[in-house]
């Protein structure tokens, strides 16, 4: 003890009494004390940090299970999905009722479906189709046509939507680019229970449910099909962005087109697809979500890696908490920043004007570079000093609005395994065609198993007597501490 009263009391040292003693024990004790509520204090921390890192992987590990169970089952149902797509009566027994508005006389290019049901937490429907037929000119809508399923049990609910839907979206009912529907079906197998293990697996049983019977009413109205959740805003235009990426990639094999950072909301199919899709729903249990079988439908049908146009046309509504974080994951938009354009060497076999060189594509400034007369099989490459993780790319061609000294017919290529000689990548691999002269499009791979790129190349598909202004091409990669 006199070891411990020497060594941390300075008033025992000075004055060795009975006094000072006492007072000493206790400052010794209260130290004690103290060391010992902030060692409970931090050990409290880096459990509730250890936690915090446990439930995360825990969250992490359960959605991957999903999916490794999703792919796996995929390949089981293989061949049932084969027989089930060359002739499905799986629909033919749905019943649908006509709510508001008849179907269009002739067929459009592009149907919006949304499915709907009654939320506890109220419904944003209304504001979604207000969106829709704000952010589109006249000229748009010919084009499109809007179906809205509306289902659920309630038909004190059901009529008072069809009311408000009809009171607020007269004109667009009668001039047939509005059709609301119900519609129901005695399916088969677990989707038609109704006794559910957890109000998610409820939720994704009726979601599977109600979008199955929403796409198989599309399937004739239009060429192409656009989901979309009702809790969407939607960017002005943007029927003009579908419809010039539709033409596009009209001649090129896709499965969806992405046009939002959604799980759901913002893809486009092949209405043709659309009869192959519904009866993929019904092939997997209960629990399973719905937008995870959305990918496995692309990858079953060859298309291995999302086509993700950039920016998003669509987003979620700013006060959106229908079904909170629960059954569905948190959905933000994907911010990029700024492109960082890494070290390149740019070559091009185009004909240079002046002293134009072509690294002035590459530069992010006001400079570009231009060339007369491109003819077909024409190309620039964007070499880069060192393989990077891109994740975003982003190909700017013509001098304004008007789409004077676009590139007409062009594509953008990635290319890997960089070689000396000739200076270039050994092979390529397509990103995407030019959309209007330009190409904004994200990079996906899935981070396990990201390869690096080492070429950027535009190629000419078709000679054009024209001056070509490509005006700058934008690189987005991953952060460094992200690849570690």
């Amino acid at each position: 003890m006199k070891l411990l009263q020497w060594t941390y009391c300075s008033d025992y040292k000075l004055h060795p009494n009975p006094g000072s003693m006492h007072h000493c024990f206790w400052k010794y004790v209260t130290a004690i004390i103290s060391l010992f509520l902030l060692s409970c204090f931090f050990h409290k921390k880096i459990q509730n940090v250890e936690y915090k890192l446990l439930l995360k992987e825990k969250e992490d590990i359960a959605w991957q299970t999903v999916q490794e169970q999703i792919s796996s089952e995929s390949k089981n149902h293989l061949q049932t999905f084969k027989e089930m797509q060359r002739d499905s009566p799986l629909f033919q027994r749905a019943s649908y009722q006509f709510l508001a508005g008849a179907p269009p006389r002739e067929k459009r290019l592009l149907t919006l479906g949304i499915a709907s049901m009654q939320h506890p937490r109220g419904n944003y429907l209304l504001d979604t189709l207000q969106s829709v037929f704000q952010a589109s000119s006249e000229s748009e809508l010919e084009y499109i046509v809007v179906l809205v399923h509306l289902s659920g049990p309630d038909p004190e609910w059901l009529g008072k939507t069809v009311a408000n839907i009809s009171g607020l979206f007269t004109s667009q009912i009668g001039a047939g680019k509005l059709l609301v529907i119900h519609g129901g079906s005695p399916l088969p197998g677990d989707l038609s229970d109704v006794n559910h293990s957890s109000p998610c697996e409820a939720l994704y049983s009726r979601q599977k449910v109600d979008h199955a019977l929403l796409m198989n009413f599309a399937s004739n109205l239009s060429d192409y099909f656009l989901l979309l959740e009702d809790h969407i805003y939607c960017t002005p235009k943007f029927v003009a962005a579908i419809s010039l990426a539709l033409s596009a990639w009209k001649e090129l094999p896709w499965v969806i087109l992405e046009f939002a950072h959604l799980s759901i909301s913002g893809k486009v199919f092949h209405t043709s697809d659309l009869s192959r899709l519904t009866p993929f729903f019904l092939l997997f249990q209960k629990d399973t979500p719905t937008h995870l079988l959305l990918s496995e439908f692309r990858l079953l049908l060859a298309q291995n890696v999302p086509i993700h146009f950039s920016p998003s046309v669509f987003h979620h509504t700013a006060d959106y908490s229908v079904f909170g974080d629960i059954c569905f994951p948190v959905e933000k938009d994907r911010v990029f920043g700024e492109p960082d354009n890494p070290a390149a060497t740019v070559l091009t076999d185009m004909v240079s004007i002046l002293a134009v060189m072509p690294q002035y594509a590459y530069t992010l400034n006001e400079e570009g570079y231009y060339t007369l007369d491109p003819l077909k099989g024409n190309y620039l490459t964007v070499i880069l000093d060192r393989p990077q993780r891109v994740t975003r790319i982003a190909v700017l061609t013509g001098s304004d609005k008007e789409g004077r000294y676009q590139l007409q017919q062009g594509q953008v290529e990635l290319g890997y395994d960089p070689q000396e000689d000739p200076k270039g990548c050994t092979r390529y691999a397509l990103l995407g065609p030019l959309v209007g002269g330009n190409l904004d499009q994200i990079v996906f791979s899935e981070k396990e198993s990201v390869e690096e790129l080492s070429c950027i190349r535009l190629l000419v598909l078709a000679s054009q007597e024209s001056w070509l202004l490509i005006r700058q091409i934008k690189i987005w990669t991953e952060p460094e501490e992200e690849e570690k």
